[in-house]
């Protein structure tokens, strides 16, 4: 146990220092050897956690964005992950934007994607539950699917927008379209494949 909180404040002290350094300097000018030294630790403490600064860059989202998002309560509320994500992306466009020029289109959206997975999953499937609809696993696999890539892509281009959104409505508008839309792709595809 000691151990692993040992590693977990050793992680945290370069995530910290390397979010530091991203504020003065893209992520790909940043040296392995100015991030240790900022935080004062040597380089095979470095690579013992971590294999490079992009795999630095990775936790450090999953832990302060996804870890997150996977402790609400979706069934109940599913606004409160979308405030927290978009929130996260407002306070942290610097790292979003460090770890999108580092990593590109697709792998940020790929960090979204995980995010929002929960939040879409939990929506189907208390309608499915709600409605005691019976829709087959592909179909909700699919529809799941389809609302977190359109998810994560409107994260995305929140981000890039240079014109400043209001949170708040736009987390209006996203649970509008997911409560309005998913209910009656549901029941029309339950009666699809009743009658099929």
């Amino acid at each position: 146990m000691k151990h692993e909180i040992t590693t977990l404040n050793t992680k945290k002290t370069l995530a910290a220092s390397l979010k530091k350094l991203m504020m003065h300097k893209p992520l790909g000018k940043i040296s392995i050897s100015e991030l240790i030294t900022d935080c004062g630790v040597n380089r095979k403490t470095f690579y013992y956690h971590f294999q490079d600064i992009y795999d630095l860059l990775k936790w450090i989202l999953e832990q302060e964005a996804i870890e997150v998002v996977k402790g609400f309560d979706l069934l109940v509320n599913p606004e409160e992950a979308l405030l927290f994500a978009i929130g996260y992306v407002d306070e942290n466009k610097h790292i979003i934007n460090c770890a999108y020029d580092a990593m590109g289109r697709e792998e940020m959206k790929r960090f979204f994607f995980t995010d929002f997975y929960g939040v879409v999953q939990s929506i189907v499937q208390n309608i499915l539950q709600e409605q005691k609809l019976c829709v087959s696993d592909h179909f909700v696999s699919f529809i799941i699917t389809f609302y977190t890539e359109a998810l994560a892509g409107m994260l995305i281009n929140y981000f890039q927008e240079k014109e400043q959104f209001d949170r708040q409505e736009l987390v209006d508008d996203l649970i509008f379209m997911l409560k309005n839309s998913i209910p009656n792709m549901l029941e029309n595809r339950a009666e699809f494949e009743r009658m099929n």
